[in-house]
């Protein structure tokens, strides 16, 4: 265990609690959990408190992923092919971590995320009831190359909203309902995490036994937000989505101007 003090590892796992929450029933934990990993953990380099994120958020989403599949009509051949592919296009991501000049991609993903908010509050039907319409077999290979290597390599690369825009794209390319997509999300997530985490254990840079205390109470987050969203629907995901793009915006914009 690193030396930090016992307030700092209650007030973390509080945080790892509700990032495990957010995480199951929307996607965007990491807005939470990673600043609080960064400011928890100041005496160790920013690449430690990557690392240990993904390792508690692995756990979560893992839990979640069980929960939804259990219950939710997930296509779980489309979405293990999906899992895996993302398994390896974010560690393919992780390792161009370093290289990224996040000052030029931050704007960009502020500006992909408001034009989420603006069409999901323009289409309040959108993702709220199960569209009837086949889906082709060109839509399958837009899901995995968009969400399966695009958005994956992305999670690899940076992190904040995946699975945010896990949950929008698989709406928009499946014709999926909110809570369908954020199952199948939840699968794809875990794999993303699994690869960026197999990349940050490769360099060293994780905290195991800070990690293993977090994820009981992320897991515990996301076996409750995931039943919460099973049992509200797919409107209660649509709310909760609007607020974490809301606040994924506000800090996206507050590490550009004013960090």
């Amino acid at each position: 265990m690193p030396d930090i003090s016992l307030t700092t590892v209650v007030l973390l796992c509080l945080a790892a609690a509700l990032a495990g929450w957010i995480d199951a029933v929307v996607g965007g934990g990491g807005l939470l959990l990673l600043p609080a990993l960064l400011i928890g953990l100041p005496q160790h380099a920013p690449t430690y408190a990557l690392g240990t994120n993904k390792a508690v958020a692995i756990t979560g989403t893992s839990i979640a992923a069980l929960t939804y599949t259990r219950k939710a009509p997930v296509d779980l051949r489309l979405t293990v092919r999906l899992g895996g592919l993302a398994t390896l296009s974010a560690a393919g991501g992780a390792l161009f971590a370093s290289a990224v000049n996040k000052e030029v991609l931050q704007p960009l993903i502020m500006v992909v995320l408001l034009g989420v908010a603006a069409f999901v509050v323009w289409k309040p039907r959108f993702g709220t009831t199960v569209d009837d319409r086949a889906v082709t077999r060109r839509r399958r290979w837009l899901a995995l190359a968009v969400a399966g290597v695009g958005i994956a390599f992305y999670d690899g690369l940076i992190g904040p909203g995946t699975g945010t825009f896990l949950v929008i794209s698989l709406v928009a390319i499946l014709h999926l309902d909110m809570l369908t997509a954020s199952a199948t999300a939840k699968v794809v997530n875990v794999g993303t995490n699994l690869g960026a985490l197999l990349g940050f254990a490769a360099q060293g840079t994780v905290l195991w036994k800070l990690a293993a205390v977090m994820a009981l109470f992320n897991m515990a987050g996301g076996w409750i937000g995931a039943r919460m969203a099973l049992r509200r629907g797919s409107g209660f995901v649509r709310a909760i989505l609007l607020v974490v793009v809301t606040a994924l915006v506000v800090r996206l914009g507050y590490d550009q101007w004013w960090s």
